[in-house]
């Protein structure tokens, strides 16, 4: 089933000389804010299309210099096949990864899940950050929550359950009144839940949905871990994940404020 109609924009020329002969199903495979495309045809790779509208907080172009450093510092995502443009939307085509996201990869047990999720951000932390060109520090995330309020983008009505029936606003001055200070700055995947990581059952595949790949204090990484292992597979799995990264104790406060800067995000 084709589904290039208001979903897509126009031709534009080599992207899509590159979708002649493929089905397109609508795919909710990780948590990007594009519209995002399955692409198969019987005997060529399966792909995935991202469509997004263009604007100041668009995510494609990010995302895809984001996959290009990831795979240059030797790490496993996607290939990026083609992009492009007509003023109107960005496009985005990039390869599949063999496997399921660890949300669904049934195949592998639960606890093996949140094992190969620690081992994952274990090998992006420990890459030097040096060598990573994306600042995701305190001060630009926070600049960037706060211009998504403004631009009355966050949407309130999916906040955690302790925050649902307040406003941004609020939720944005508990985000500077409880501002951290000292960071422990790593290479951080940024959104770092169980559908942003794909594996079969030999192991790992990659990262995936990498947008706000960017040097920032590794509980980015651990707060978001935490909350999506709990509500996927219940808060017994959580010290095992801890246990596996070598974080077997973590701070609390650090925890929820990681987790309420999300909310903006």
């Amino acid at each position: 089933m084709s589904i290039f109609q208001e979903d897509q924009p126009p031709s534009t020329g080599v992207l899509d000389a590159r979708l002649a002969g493929y089905r397109f199903e609508r795919d909710a495979l990780g948590r990007s804010a594009a519209s995002v495309f399955r692409l198969e045809a019987l005997g060529l790779p399966t792909l995935y299309l991202k469509v997004e509208e263009v604007g100041p907080f668009g995510e494609l172009a990010d995302e895809a210099a984001r996959l290009r450093w990831v795979k240059a510092s030797g790490l496993p995502c996607p290939d990026i096949i083609a992009e492009d443009s007509d003023g109107v939307r960005n496009r985005l085509l990039i390869s599949a990864l063999p496997g399921s996201d660890l949300a669904s990869a049934s195949v592998l047990t639960p606890l093996a899940r949140v094992e190969l999720l620690a081992a994952a951000l274990l090998d992006l932390h420990r890459l030097p950050i040096a060598s990573c060109p994306f600042d995701h520090r305190l001060e630009r995330r926070i600049a960037a929550a706060k211009a998504r309020m403004q631009a009355g983008i966050v949407d309130e009505t999916d906040f955690d359950e302790t925050r649902l029936g307040k406003s941004a606003v609020a939720l944005f001055a508990e985000l500077e009144r409880k501002r951290l200070g000292r960071e422990d700055l790593v290479v951080t995947h940024g959104d770092a839940c169980l559908p942003n990581f794909i594996a079969s059952e030999e192991g790992f595949s990659g990262y995936i949905d990498c947008s706000r790949l960017g040097v920032a204090d590794r509980y980015q990484d651990i707060a978001l871990a935490c909350r999506s292992i709990a509500h996927n597979f219940g808060e017994a799995l959580v010290q095992p994940f801890l246990e596996r990264y070598g974080m077997p104790a973590t701070d609390p406060v650090r925890l929820d404020y990681y987790q309420l800067l999300d909310e903006f995000f």
